[in-house]
């Protein structure tokens, strides 16, 4: 059974940093792509970034150059950096095995202008 615990967020000033966590267990984040999606209120949730068992990266054209994804093996742990952050960026963030249905209780990032 995948689960997936999500952590990090938080209330921050624009053009601050954040670090999401996602700790993960039922699966290997060394051989599973994963990624990091974010729902905003009244919008639809999208794919920001996204990280292959090869460590390809991937990222949503508004986060590139800001948001960092990457991930520790020996501790099963997904993490998001988030840079120069953006009221535009607040949200719910979950994290996801792409190939995988389940979903993590979500974190919420609040960025303030």
């Amino acid at each position: 059974q995948v689960q997936l615990v999500e952590s990090g967020g938080g209330l921050v000033q624009a053009g601050g940093s954040l670090r999401l966590s996602c700790e993960a267990s039922g699966i290997s984040v060394r051989i599973n792509a994963m990624g990091w999606y974010r729902q905003a209120p009244g919008k639809q949730r999208e794919l920001v970034a996204s990280i292959t068992g090869d460590t390809i990266t991937n990222y949503l054209g508004s986060v590139k150059g800001r948001f960092t994804i990457s991930r520790d093996n020996a501790k099963n742990t997904v993490f998001l950096q988030m840079n120069s952050l953006k009221p535009e960026d607040t949200g719910v963030y979950y994290c996801r095995a792409l190939l995988f249905t389940s979903w993590g209780q979500g974190t919420q990032v609040t960025v303030s202008s």
